[in-house]
Parts: C-alpha cells; sequence; structure tokens
C-alpha cells in the first residue's frame, strides 16, 4: 500500500526503514522524502512507526554514537534496485 503518493513510498518502505533504525516521521523523511511534500502521510507514517523501541536512541543513550551513524549510512544507501533516487545516486 502507498503511504506517500507525492514520492511513491509504500508502507514496506517505511518499515524496513524503521526496521534498520529509523525512529521518526524526520528520519524516514531524509531517507525517503515521504511527508515531505503535501505532508499528509505524516500521520500514517507516525501509525507505522508506532511507539515502541527506538534502536537509534538506545544506542545514543548508551553513548555508542558510531554505531548510529553506520546505522544511518546503511539508510542513506538502500541495496542496489530498490528504487530509491538516493541509491541510484550512489
Amino acid at each position: 500500500m502507498y503511504v506517500c503518493s507525492c514520492f511513491g513510498i509504500t508502507d514496506k518502505q517505511v518499515k524496513d526503514h524503521a526496521a534498520a533504525g529509523a525512529c521518526t516521521p524526520r528520519q524516514i523523511a531524509s531517507v525517503t522524502k515521504a511527508g515531505t511534500d503535501c505532508g499528509s502521510c505524516v500521520r500514517t507514517i507516525q501509525g507505522l512507526l508506532g511507539r515502541g523501541a527506538c534502536p537509534r536512541r538506545e544506542l545514543l543513550e548508551k553513548g555508542d554514537a558510531a554505531a548510529v551513524l553506520a546505522a544511518e549510512t546503511r539508510q542513506l544507501v538502500p541495496a542496489a534496485g530498490s528504487g530509491h533516487a538516493l541509491a541510484d545516486a550512489a
């Protein structure tokens, strides 16, 4: 199901990025652009992310900034053929 029709982002893509450590709509937007045009999908993204544990926040609280940076790097370079513009530009 499409979550963001402006950029063609699906619920699966949001969930995949969440599993990789994106814990907020802003973090999802930084990877996918979802929520940055008309904004109508932000509440749906919030619903998909839920209020569960955030691996990135837990790492920051432990003082492991290097692990957080590594997780962010993995998010910015998805697997080849994922259909993400950022991946295609890399």
